[in-house]
């Protein structure tokens, strides 16, 4: 049986340094009828269960550790018996949120997550978080970039724990190498593909985060 993706969105705030925001977040689930990981874990542990409709978690692979991807986290991986895995990075942005809680495991640049017969492949992507990391599956054409990515651009760097030119170098040189008709699907608003964004990069630099 071959994989499949599975989407929800969950609605709620995204809070840091001392601002907080109404944000809709993408859910994505990759697997078959068996089992499946999920990308994130935002704000609502019922709707990615539903999502998950009972199939064994591998992982919870996140993205980065914005209170708004990995709020839920530590419920979803007692529901489901999944580790959160996070690149280590990313633990002091984690820290704000789960300050008495470690993710169950380590995210690695390079390391390949198995699930359904499909490999996944890291590519730590810093820039947005410094442990910001996207998910690439060649066998099915897709990327899931969480907040590296948009439609339209890169995610945003003008707060704690976030750099410009980094988050451009991390998309020039590890997502827009990617063949053009990759799919790009994103923590928040809809997807896009590599060939629809790869022109734009040099507007994005000059128009600054």
């Amino acid at each position: 049986m071959s994989a499949r993706i599975d989407h929800a969105v969950t609605s709620g705030t995204f809070s840091l340094d001392g601002q907080t925001f109404d944000v809709d977040n993408n859910v994505w689930v990759l697997g078959d009828d068996a089992e499946c990981v999920v990308f994130d874990a935002p704000h609502d542990v019922k709707a990615i269960t539903d999502v998950i409709a009972g199939r064994r978690v591998v992982a919870i692979l996140a993205t980065h550790a914005h209170d708004d991807h990995v709020r839920v986290a530590p419920e979803l991986a007692e529901a489901t018996g999944a580790p959160v895995l996070l690149h280590p990075a990313d633990l002091p942005v984690w820290r704000l949120t789960h300050p008495g809680r470690e993710p169950g495991g380590t995210l690695s640049d390079g390391q390949v997550v198995e699930v359904a017969g499909t490999r996944l492949e890291v590519l730590h992507t810093p820039g947005h978080a410094p442990g910001a990391c996207c998910f690439h599956a060649p066998g099915l054409g897709v990327v899931f970039t969480g907040d590296t990515l948009f439609q339209g651009g890169p995610g945003a760097t003008g707060r704690s724990f976030s750099d410009f030119g980094v988050i451009i170098d991390s998309i020039r040189d590890r997502l827009l190498v990617l063949p053009p008709e990759t799919v790009v699907h994103t923590g928040h608003g809809g997807s896009t593909t590599i060939g629809a964004e790869a022109p734009h990069l040099d507007e994005w630099i000059r128009r600054g985060h």
